[in-house]
């Protein structure tokens, strides 16, 4: 019986009061640091995407030299030999392959986070305007913290939508599908110059 009665007297209570100034500093605060969080999402992108850019240099540097050395007419390499390069493009092609997956894992990690980050932020954003709006048409500090409360002040870390990844599924299908036709060009390449 006194549990009832416990009961009844908490849905009769107001909702708690939040200074406006608590408030609006609270999701000042939040705003602040997922805003920092996404430029620091947005540097570290940066930096991945340079590192895959100067991989993809590298492995093309080396695929010319690859390439210009097969051109030359020799009397060394001949047809039986051909497995030679192929397997050295085969091993080749596996470690920059292995790179480029772990690379692109990172930038798309990044990615996510960042997108996780901005729509915090945007939901942060939105709250805070609600706030300010509510600041300005009360009366009394009451209306302000009970408007505060009826608007749930709390703002929880966003996710994307499920189809967001489908956008990475896209990225590594198209650098990969591009990767083993490289591939492909090369070991035909090798075995049409040593044999042809």
């Amino acid at each position: 019986m006194a549990d009832h009665d416990e009961e009844e007297t908490h849905h009769h209570q107001r909702p708690p009061y939040i200074p406006k100034e608590t408030a609006l500093q609270a999701l000042n605060t939040i705003i602040q640091l997922h805003f920092e969080k996404t430029l620091e999402k947005k540097r570290a992108i940066d930096n991945q995407k340079k590192k895959l850019h100067n991989l993809f240099t590298l492995f093309f540097i080396f695929l010319a030299i690859v390439f210009a050395s097969l051109s030359q007419p020799s009397g060394r390499l001949q047809c039986r030999h051909c497995w030679a390069p192929i397997c050295f493009l085969s091993f080749s092609h596996l470690i920059f392959y292995i790179s480029v997956a772990q690379t692109l894992r990172c930038i798309n990690g990044f990615k996510y986070q960042r997108c996780c980050h901005k729509l915090t932020l945007g939901l942060a954003t939105e709250k805070l305007r609600f706030v300010k709006a509510v600041a300005a048409s009360a009366v009394g500090e009451e209306e302000i913290s009970a408007a505060a409360a009826a608007g749930d002040l709390e703002v929880p870390y966003q996710e994307p939508s499920e189809s967001y990844l489908g956008k990475f599924k896209r990225n590594w299908a198209l650098h990969f599908g591009f990767l083993i036709l490289l591939y492909v060009f090369f070991v035909s390449f090798s075995v049409v110059v040593l044999c042809f």
